[in-house]
């Protein structure tokens, strides 16, 4: 019988993976660390549009979680409950259901896409959560792309290469910018195509552009998309999508084939289902990032609403967050394992970086505003830095410096299987 103590993760994102690596060789003897996740690599969720606009390959934005442990254990599965009174978890897994007593658990799961914010998003819209999500809208793109080549329809040539983004944040802003700067690329192989017939539009129903920034670089970042051809519409909601337009509030229409929706989360079931207590969706945890009223119980990340003792407002769920999250977690678990008292979450932000195209940011560092290429370049740097092992950091650095210098990628990846194929001429 397995006499270890263990130490469970739920959830392979910035967060988890964060926590796990500080706490990976740093447990007493006895104690086992466990991360469980439905995917067995982390995605770099900021990185998503660049992989959206063939910036870099799919495989830039994912890090495998095993390259992350040396001495824990990794199991890919699916966590379909949680018996905080019993401390066992219970996970779908490809050897069948699991279940694992254990000592301290951790959630550090993130939110899904919320699709019904508007009326016909989730049936003609395409989200941007996962790695399968930005590869699909890539593809897309291409589709429409080969089809504008091959329709005689003005008007159907015009609304196929109309590209609505829905959200001005962080990641509407920055798809935006690579889906302008990828068409532009790849249009020369595409040459039935007109660049008149390719647009796109961003739609903010906020009063300005990443509300998480400046107004100084809020503002930046419009001129750099507008200077590129992007229609950005400040104060502009869409009220509902079709197959073949957005509708707005004031009654226009944007004729598109093509609407991605950048807006909208909702939390995990996995939170509503452990009667825990909850705002908004994330679970309300203490200072020390435990749990209330729940014993061995720890949660951070997206799924949890975080008190910063720094300013005392509650934690953005940002990447940069969720990482000093952990890196705090991982100090009262061994504090708490040791018999000493832990210390409240204090973190002060560093800043925000944001990449709008290709070798184009916006960035504030320390209050001070950074944009245009060093800003790229500081973006680029952060994540690499994220990259677990050395060996993964210098392929990728070589791989993206050669992507600076030449054309956007144009290969149209479908995995088609043997028996999907059929005889043709």
């Amino acid at each position: 019988m397995d006499e270890t103590r263990k130490i469970i993760i739920v959830g392979g994102g910035f967060a988890g993976t964060t926590l796990a690596q500080k706490l990976d060789g740093a447990l007493a003897s006895g104690y086992e660390l466990v991360l469980i996740s439905e995917e067995s690599y982390t995605t770099f969720h900021p990185m998503l549009p660049e992989a959206v606009g063939a910036s870099i390959f799919p495989e830039q934005v994912v890090a495998p979680i095993r390259q992350m442990l040396s001495r824990g254990r990794f199991i890919m599965g699916r966590v379909s409950a949680i018996d905080p009174a019993a401390k066992t978890v219970t996970c779908s897994t490809l050897a069948g259901e699991l279940r694992i007593s254990y000592e301290h658990l951790v959630l550090a799961f993130g939110n899904r896409a919320r699709l019904d914010l508007i009326p016909g998003l989730a049936e003609h819209a395409l989200p941007l959560k996962t790695i399968g999500d930005a590869m699909h809208i890539r593809n897309v793109v291409l589709r429409r792309m080969a089809q504008i080549e091959l329709e005689s329809d003005r008007e159907l040539r015009r609304r196929l290469g109309h590209f609505v983004v829905i959200g001005g944040g962080f990641s509407g802003v920055e798809v935006a910018g690579e889906l302008i700067d990828c068409l532009k690329s790849i249009r020369r192989y595409y040459p039935r195509v007109a660049a008149s017939e390719l647009r796109v539009t961003v739609l903010q129903d906020q009063p300005r552009l990443l509300l998480e920034l400046s107004e100084r670089l809020g503002a930046a970042a419009k001129r750099s998309l507008a200077a590129r051809g992007v229609d950005v519409r400040i104060g502009t909601k869409a009220v509902s999508v079709s197959a073949e337009a957005v509708t707005l509030a004031d009654g226009a229409m944007l004729q598109t084939a093509t609407v991605i929706c950048t807006i909208g989360t909702r939390p995990n079931a996995l939170v509503e289902s452990l009667g825990l207590p909850t705002e908004s969706g994330r679970v309300v945890v203490n200072g020390d990032l435990s749990v209330k009223g729940a014993a061995g119980l720890w949660a951070i990340g997206d799924c949890a609403q975080v008190p910063n003792a720094h300013d005392g407002k509650l934690a953005p769920p940002t990447a940069q967050f969720a990482v000093r999250e952990a890196r705090c977690l991982a100090a009262n678990l061994v504090a708490t394992l040791s018999g000493r008292p832990t210390q409240p979450f204090d973190y002060r932000a560093r800043g925000s970086i944001a990449a709008i195209g290709h070798l184009k940011g916006v960035a504030d560092v320390f209050g001070i505003p950074v944009s245009g290429l060093p800003a790229w370049l500081l973006w680029r740097a952060y994540y690499l830095s994220q990259m677990p092992t050395l060996g993964r950091k210098l392929r990728i650095f070589v791989e993206w410096t050669w992507g600076m210098f030449f054309p956007t990628d144009i290969t149209h990846l479908r995995f088609t299987r043997s028996h999907e194929l059929r005889d043709s001429a």
